[in-house]
């Protein structure tokens, strides 16, 4: 019909052109000109019908009950809301969910587009995953609360997945909570690319099951890296003549992945400074790597500390490299205040060292070295009292 329209328009059109004699246009032509030419200027005329952008802030205080400062702190965020249905379900199956309305304002304030997160086919599938692997309601909150971000991963790829892989390694459902309550960060990667390929090499080195799950639990971003970043750290440790059969070889390599080559160097240019011989550097590597992650700044403060006493040697600090570890203010100096109180009235066992009272846990060093000797030690408010720098 359209090209018959057009023809006869254009025919007609070339037929006075011809006959300038008929200036006068047909009735009939006048009318479809009309008809065609209007019909199609004011359907382009017409603007397309937008939704209306809502005040954001304005929703949460006034619908959502927020408060001024999480509705103001979301609203910041350059986003926009558009329809509050959606945004209605989300808010209201949190709340049925356990959430709070604390925990919902962080969570809004954090990541207002959790408002627009799909509630059958992603957040209700998601809340289900947590209840099949044994999470409590409080669980859940707790996570999620801390870390919103999780509710924009894929249900039923990615996040389950994540769920299966963590229950092959750790042995079961309890394991997979304990894991995931450290850090939520194992939902946020594909663990098939990452924990899984660095297990393959540490077992490869000779690392036992045991101790890479204990690892898991304690250092989870470990077993984040893709696995040639792994194998960096490996070989790093390797070079300097690590043995594998040690108990802290993947410390070792835990430890070189905190740092960068370049801030490796520094460290060991420090304890050179410092009077520190290669062998004593290599010695207090092996017998204890975490205490190279401290900052420069730390080993300095600890090694000129105890090498102001006249019993501490460069050779008692590579002994207990776990100084290192150990805090100056709270721990070190009130400790070696202790253990010259009681040296000087001659309350210590003969064997008994400054190294030894200084790296027990807290309570063992009250119940051994402080409540047996109260009376002769007198005022020891300093234990408690933070000392300035």
């Amino acid at each position: 019909m359209y090209r018959f329209i057009c023809k006869t328009l254009i025919d007609s059109l070339h037929f006075n052109f011809n006959n300038s004699a008929h200036i006068h246009k047909s009735p009939f032509l006048s009318s479809i000109s009309l008809l065609f030419f209007s019909s199609s200027s004011s359907s382009s005329s017409i603007p397309k019908k937008e939704k209306t952008k809502i005040d954001l802030a304005d929703y949460l205080i006034n619908r959502q009950h927020f408060s001024p400062e999480s509705a103001s702190e979301a609203s910041s965020l350059n986003f926009s809301l558009k329809d509050t249905e959606n945004s209605d379900s989300v808010l209201s199956f949190l709340r049925e969910s356990g959430f709070s309305s604390t925990h919902i304002e962080k969570m809004v304030a954090k990541k207002p587009n959790i408002l627009l997160i799909n509630l059958h086919n992603t957040l209700k599938p998601k809340i289900k995953i947590f209840h099949e692997f044994g999470f409590s309601s409080s669980d859940i909150v707790d996570i999620i609360s801390s870390d919103p971000w999780l509710l924009h991963r894929s249900a039923e790829n990615q996040f389950q997945r994540s769920f299966l892989v963590l229950k092959s390694v750790l042995g079961s459902n309890a394991g997979v909570c304990k894991a995931i309550k450290v850090t939520g960060w194992f939902l946020k990667h594909d663990l098939e690319k990452t924990l899984i390929p660095t297990i393959d090499i540490l077992k490869n080195c000779g690392v036992s099951s045991s101790q890479i799950v204990k690892y898991v639990y304690t250092y989870p971003t470990f077993f984040l890296y893709k696995p040639e970043k792994v194998r960096c750290f490996v070989q790093r440790v390797d070079e300097i003549g690590f043995d594998r059969n040690s108990k802290m070889y993947l410390p070792a390599i835990r430890t070189m992945s905190s740092m960068t080559k370049e801030k490796w160097e520094l460290k060991l240019k420090l304890f050179r400074s410092l009077g520190f011989s290669e062998d004593n550097i290599l010695s207090m590597f092996r017998s204890m790597p975490p205490a190279f992650t401290v900052s420069e700044r730390k080993i300095q403060s600890v090694v000129e500390t105890l090498l102001r006493r006249r019993d501490v040697d460069i050779s008692s600090i590579v002994n207990n490299a776990s100084l290192f570890l150990c805090s100056i203010e709270s721990n070190l100096k009130p400790r070696m205040r202790v253990y010259d109180m009681l040296k000087s009235k001659n309350l210590l066992r003969r064997k008994t060292g400054l190294a030894t009272v200084c790296k027990l846990s807290k309570g063992k060093f009250l119940e051994k070295y402080v409540l047996p000797y109260q009376d002769e030690l007198g005022d020891l408010s300093f234990l408690t009292m933070p000392q300035s720098q």
